[in-house]
């Protein structure tokens, strides 16, 4: 049974930062659960929100089924009871509603939902997948609007009447309008979630359409900076958050940006970085080359 209400998981998700653990594979590329677990309790140490098992920058795309139950049911068993843990459902509805159903029987604390698989979609159609989602689950559920799921205010506000369990909204596109218009309509009623690729880039301007809290790919590697970067941005220190843009975050983005899949790939570069390897990415994505990674490790350092 999850330890929190949705609500309760709302209020709590909306204060602080959040984080997706990377997976940790071994040198075959399967699931390496002791480094994952090292992983999660060295992320859990920090004062972290909740951390999202299996999602995207843990590579939740190249899961099984099975393979993500036993991601989220190792999260859940070695830090559930320190931060939220949620999980990712996406897919076909079939599919989604699968994870999500496992992931309650694991004992997660919320879901995030993907986009579905490929086709396209209208609003309808999303409402009825969004529907079927939440029906199947008494968790508390965030919608990831991105790629071929983007869902006006008012399909928004729809969901959100319907489904007392919809507790969330991330945005990964970035268009101003549109988070302006779901958040003038939907107000308290939801969490907002920025969610866009190194999220840090676009933090202090979301902070101002509602969105107090979103996803940092960096923490998994640089966790401290990571929190004093969301705090700066919490406080509308726009100096403070400046100079991190200008001192590591840019210069990340130059080295993230070199190759297509990098987004991930460079976090787990950066533990590798650290000292802290959890095994390489799987294909299609691939690793840092020597020099990508030796430049991290100098950007890295220069912040320590």
């Amino acid at each position: 049974m999850a330890k929190y209400t949705p609500q309760e998981l709302a209020d709590t998700l909306k204060e602080g930062l959040l984080s997706f653990p990377v997976t940790a594979f071994d040198a075959n590329l399967q699931f390496d659960e002791e480094s994952y677990r090292k992983h999660l309790a060295w992320q859990a140490s920090f004062p972290v929100a909740g951390l999202f098992a299996a999602g995207g920058t843990g590579e939740g795309f190249s899961l099984t089924p099975a393979e993500s139950e036993r991601v989220v049911r190792a999260a859940v068993d070695e830090v559930g009871t320190i931060v939220p843990v949620l999980a990712s459902a996406g897919g076909s509805t079939a599919q989604a509603i699968e994870n999500a159903q496992a992931a309650e029987a694991a004992g997660a604390d919320g879901i995030l939902l993907l986009p579905p698989y490929l086709t396209e979609a209208d609003q309808g159609g999303l409402i009825d997948h969004v529907s079927a989602i939440c029906r199947s689950t008494s968790l508390g559920v965030i919608i990831y609007n991105r790629a071929n799921a983007i869902y006006k205010d008012t399909t928004v506000a729809t969901l959100a009447d319907r489904h007392e369990n919809l507790i969330g909204f991330k945005d990964g596109v970035g268009d101003l309008e549109h988070d302006a218009r779901v958040y003038a309509k939907l107000g308290d009623r939801l969490f907002y979630l920025g969610g866009l690729p190194t999220a840090e880039t676009f933090a202090l301007p979301l902070l101002q359409l509602g969105m107090s809290t979103y996803s940092s790919a960096m923490y998994n590697f640089v966790p401290q900076f990571a929190l004093d970067f969301y705090q700066d941005v919490r406080n509308n220190d726009r100096v403070a958050v400046n100079k991190k843009l200008n001192e590591f975050v840019i210069p990340y983005l130059d080295i993230r940006d070199r190759v297509k899949g990098y987004s991930v790939s460079i976090v787990k570069g950066g533990l590798d970085a650290i000292g802290r390897s959890v095994g390489g990415v799987r294909p299609p994505l691939q690793n840092l080359a020597p020099q990508d990674l030796a430049d991290l490790k100098a950007l890295i350092d220069n912040i320590s």
